[in-house]
């Protein structure tokens, strides 16, 4: 039966061999990574960019307000039809309403 003194060590042998294990999988995952990117041509600046194909130089972020789609004809609260619907759309779809019954009408 093994005393505290030889679990304790095993553990701290355990710990030292997953440290090891986790450093060795992340150098093959940076080796890995450095070579799909020389062959593919691409730099840091390419991953850090805008995923939507921005051009050097430009810089991401928000683009502008969207309109709203829909209004709540009793509060007049609008939502532009993104994102979580919000309670009082949830509520009118639940009273049998449509999102064609909540939309603003230009």
């Amino acid at each position: 039966m093994a005393n505290i003194q030889d679990l304790l060590k095993q553990r701290e042998d355990l710990e030292r061999q997953i440290k090891q294990l986790q450093e060795n999988s992340r150098s093959e995952a940076i080796n890995t990574i450095k070579e799909l990117m020389a062959q593919n041509n691409l730099s840091v600046e390419d991953l850090t960019s805008n995923a939507r194909g921005s051009k050097k130089g430009e810089t991401g972020g928000k683009t502008g307000t969207v309109a709203p789609k829909y209004q709540d004809p009793a509060s007049g609260k609008t939502w532009t039809g993104r994102g979580l619907k919000p309670k009082w759309v949830t509520e009118a779809l639940e009273s049998g309403k449509s999102l064609d019954d909540l939309a603003i009408k230009a």
